[in-house]
C-alpha cells in the first residue's frame, strides 16, 4: 500500500526493501521503471496531471527528500525512512555487478556519462557497462535502439525529472531493458564532477542546504520546499 503525499503515492519500504524489490524487478520479464520524487517533483505533480500520472504509474516510487518524510509524518502517515536515489542506484550496481548484470548510463553532459562508467567498473569489476549516452539528444528513437542492441538489463536515466519520467513511461519497453531508473543529477555524482554532501548533512536530511551553500542558483528551486511544507499544512486542516 502506498503513502499518498499531497497526490503522490509513495512506497513505504526501508532502503534494503527497496533495493530488494528493485532487483526482483530487475530480474522479472518486462520493463519496469523506479522513481525518485523530491518535494520539488511533488510540486510539479500538483500543478502537472500528466507528470502525476506517470510518477503514479512506476513500478516502485521512493522518498528521496527529507521533506517528503517530514511531509508524510505531518499528514498523519509516516513513511520508513528515506531513500536518495542516489543511494538505490549504489546499492542496485553492487548488487548487479556481483551477478554480472549489465547497465547503461543515460544522461548528463557529454562525457559525464563514460566517466561514471569508468568510476564504476573500478569500484565493481563485475559490472557490465553496457553502454552510455549523453542528455543532449534530439530524438529518443537513436537512444533506444542503441540500448536495446546493448542488451542492457539496467538503465540509469538521467535527464531531470519530470522528462527523465516522461522517457522512462514511453520508452522502457522498447528498450529491453527489464529495469529503469529515474536518477536526476546521480550521474554527475558517480562521475565525480559533483561532490555530494558529506555523510553528516545526508544524515541530519541537510543534504539540500549543503547543495544550496554550493550552489547558489539553485534557490528558485529550493523555494519549493517551503512551498511543498504550506500545502501539506492545508492537506492536513483539510482531514
Amino acid at each position: 500500500m502506498r503513502i499518498d503525499v499531497l497526490g503522490v503515492g509513495f512506497d513505504n519500504v526501508t532502503m534494503a526493501e527497496a533495493v530488494e524489490r528493485g532487483m526482483s524487478l530487475l530480474r522479472s520479464e518486462g520493463a519496469h521503471y523506479v522513481v525518485t520524487p523530491n518535494p520539488e517533483i511533488v510540486e510539479v505533480c500538483r500543478e502537472n496531471e500528466a507528470a502525476r500520472a506517470v510518477i503514479n504509474g512506476a513500478s516502485l516510487v521512493l522518498p528521496d527528500g527529507i521533506g517528503v518524510i517530514k511531509g508524510a509524518a505531518m499528514l498523519g502517515t509516516p513513511l520508513k525512512e528515506r531513500t536518495p536515489g542516489i543511494e538505490f542506484a549504489a546499492h542496485i550496481v553492487e548488487r548487479m555487478a556481483g551477478e554480472g548484470m549489465s547497465l547503461y548510463l543515460l544522461g548528463a553532459k557529454p562525457g559525464v556519462a563514460e566517466k561514471a562508467a569508468e568510476n564504476l567498473k573500478k569500484q565493481h569489476p563485475g559490472l557490465v557497462i553496457a553502454g552510455t549516452h549523453d542528455g543532449y539528444f534530439q530524438e529518443d528513437s537513436p537512444v533506444v535502439e542503441d540500448i536495446r542492441k546493448s542488451g542492457a538489463d539496467c538503465v540509469f536515466v538521467c535527464l531531470g525529472a519530470p522528462k527523465q519520467e516522461f522517457w522512462m513511461a514511453k520508452n522502457g519497453s522498447a528498450t529491453g531493458a527489464h529495469l529503469l531508473c529515474g536518477l536526476g543529477g546521480s550521474l554527475d555524482v558517480f562521475a565525480g564532477t559533483v561532490e555530494r554532501a558529506p555523510k553528516f548533512w545526508c544524515d541530519h536530511g541537510l543534504e539540500w542546504f549543503y547543495r544550496l551553500c554550493k550552489e547558489p542558483k539553485r534557490i528558485g528551486r529550493m523555494m519549493k520546499l517551503p512551498l511543498f511544507l504550506v500545502h501539506v499544512k492545508q492537506e492536513k486542516r483539510k482531514k
